[in-house]
């Protein structure tokens, strides 16, 4: 794959300038850059789902398999078997086949020459998708990513936010593409299903472009690294893992750095020289025509004078309670709930919330931890039981899918929050990294990081003293994780966390685990979460 030239801008903000790149058939690329800089927008060019305004990437005829970072099913009626089974196009092909059969009974001359071909394409096309074998190799698949056999009759629509990202990721590894584009692929994976997604990458027989903040995986599958650098708009391709990159990026800087300050220091001393020959008499003929030489020189070394990389403030979030937590915060008692024709999910559910605390709920796919924290916020209505709250408790609520976010508004529309004024507001959203006119961006345009910003902000704005918070960390980079995770730590309400990402549970100092489905609560210790993490793979 090769991308040349490439020039793409959103009206005044530019995205790629004169950018290239080439990647190998056989390369397992991990796509980095900073939250915005364009790595999410290379996909939807490659997908021809966004023109560039100028250059070309060329995939020639490969098949292309794409994960978003966001799973949306377009056919919720569908069942996953069947979502499965159909990516790969067999029974369309068949039909096509078996029509070329009935049409061959009676062709004659031209015709039946042009359906004789198009039957060897067919049959070529089925082989190369393993068509005897292909049952087989989806249940093997089934097996491999530990998709439990009772959600294969289950209707797409039905799947909880974690299932659908395994259901996803199942159907595009077995559409068997010949290019890979994964985004965030690791987001709602247990260990054994990741240990098989890494294996299965690393050996895969074509090119793997993956855009991903979880540091240790693509130290473990990738060969290169695609750089989009958002202070120059260029592409560079690295060889190495992430770790190699950074430390070559590292040098680079270094180096540039140096150049820079040298080719400074010399249009200082040209510059210094052409301000001494005009101040020289008319008379000094030779410094006057030294200081013409100097002045073309001086416009030559502004010209190529390098450009430093812009150094990308990380956000820095305060969050003040605006009143202390009471002793009980929240009260859940004998809560039980289901979905419509589905089973329980929870049985006389009964837990309490201690003032300050960290609080983490896990559980296996599927077994409702997102459903529970729709429950207490009231999105959903139980079947039996109480959710109770202090009268000083006051809440904020992050959710996984970013949901509470208006894509047809603007980043600073959607902040609009009580007792802030639209300067307060705007310097805040400087901290989140939104600067000038970026906030009257549409939400809608946005990448997963940004969007995620934008949600961490309006959950900052609120001054709540309960956080209740879904996946937070699911679309940030590291850096910007290990911030939040700071700040969490030192956050003086309390917190009820899901999340799935052991390095922010431990950093922020859970103190007590709720273990769904059992609904049995626990005091934390990290041979605990490394039990539930590790040898109950099938937890997040």
């Amino acid at each position: 794959m090769r991308g040349s030239h490439l020039n793409l801008a959103f009206g005044t903000e530019v995205i790629y300038d004169d950018a290239d790149f080439y990647i190998g058939d056989n390369d397992k690329t991990g796509i980095v850059g900073v939250n915005g800089a364009g790595k999410t927008t290379l996909f939807r060019v490659i997908l021809k789902e966004q023109e560039l305004d100028g250059g070309q990437i060329v995939t020639g005829n490969a098949r292309i398999g794409y994960l978003p970072q966001e799973i949306d099913f377009t056919e919720q009626e569908k069942t996953v078997w069947d979502y499965l089974f159909d990516a790969r196009p067999i029974k369309k092909i068949e039909s096509e086949l078996n029509s070329v059969y009935e049409k061959l009974a009676t062709a004659e001359g031209e015709e039946q020459a042009y359906l004789l071909e198009r039957m060897e394409k067919l049959q070529a096309k089925l082989e190369d998708l393993d068509v005897y074998n292909a049952e087989g190799l989806l249940l093997d698949l089934i097996s491999s990513m530990h998709i439990d056999s009772e959600l294969l009759d289950m209707r797409l629509g039905d799947l909880s936010g974690g299932q659908k990202s395994k259901i996803a990721f199942a159907h595009v590894l077995y559409s068997k593409p010949q290019v890979l584009l994964l985004d965030e692929p690791t987001n709602h994976l247990d260990v054994n299903t990741k240990d098989f997604v890494t294996n299965f990458i690393k050996n895969y027989k074509g090119a793997v472009l993956i855009i991903s903040h979880d540091v240790d995986f693509l130290n473990e599958v990738v060969n290169k690294i695609l750089f989009v650098n958002k202070a120059t708009h260029k592409m560079a391709v690295y060889d190495g893992n992430y770790t190699a990159f950074k430390r070559k990026y590292a040098q680079e800087q270094v180096l540039k750095e140096l150049r820079i300050t040298q080719q400074e220091a010399e249009i200082k001393k040209l510059t210094d020289f052409i301000q001494k020959a005009r101040q020289a008499s008319r008379t000094n003929h030779n410094l006057k025509r030294m200081g013409f030489d100097r002045e073309a020189k001086l416009q030559k070394a502004i010209a190529n004078l390098e450009k430093r990389d812009k150094v990308y403030r990380h956000m820095k979030l305060k969050l003040d309670p605006k009143r202390e937590s009471s002793k009980v915060p929240l009260e859940v008692s004998g809560l039980t709930f289901h979905y419509p024709t589905k089973p329980t999910l929870y049985d006389n559910l009964s837990f309490n919330l201690n003032g300050n605390e960290r609080f983490l709920v896990v559980g296996e796919n599927g077994v409702g931890k997102s459903t529970l924290l729709k429950l207490i916020i009231g999105q959903l209505p139980p079947d039996k039981g109480t959710i109770k709250f202090s009268q000083k408790t006051d809440i904020a609520y992050y959710a996984q899918e970013l949901e509470l976010l208006d894509e047809d508004k603007n980043i600073f529309d959607n902040t609009e929050t009580d007792g802030y004024s639209d300067l307060e507001r705007r310097n805040i959203l400087g901290n989140f990294l939104f600067q000038g006119d970026t906030v009257f961006k549409k939400v809608k345009v946005l990448s997963p990081g940004e969007k995620a910003r934008i949600a961490l902000c309006k959950l900052l704005l609120e001054r709540a003293n309960l956080l209740i918070l879904d996946e937070p960390t699911n679309h940030l980079d590291p850096d910007t994780q290990a911030i939040i995770g700071e700040n969490f730590r030192d956050y003086t309400g309390t917190i009820l966390l899901v999340s799935h990402n052991p390095d922010f549970v431990e950093q922020i100092g859970i103190t007590r685990m709720l273990i769904l489905p059992e609904g049995k609560v626990v005091e934390y210790s990290r041979e605990l979460l490394q039990y539930y993490y590790i040898l109950n793979t099938d937890l997040l």
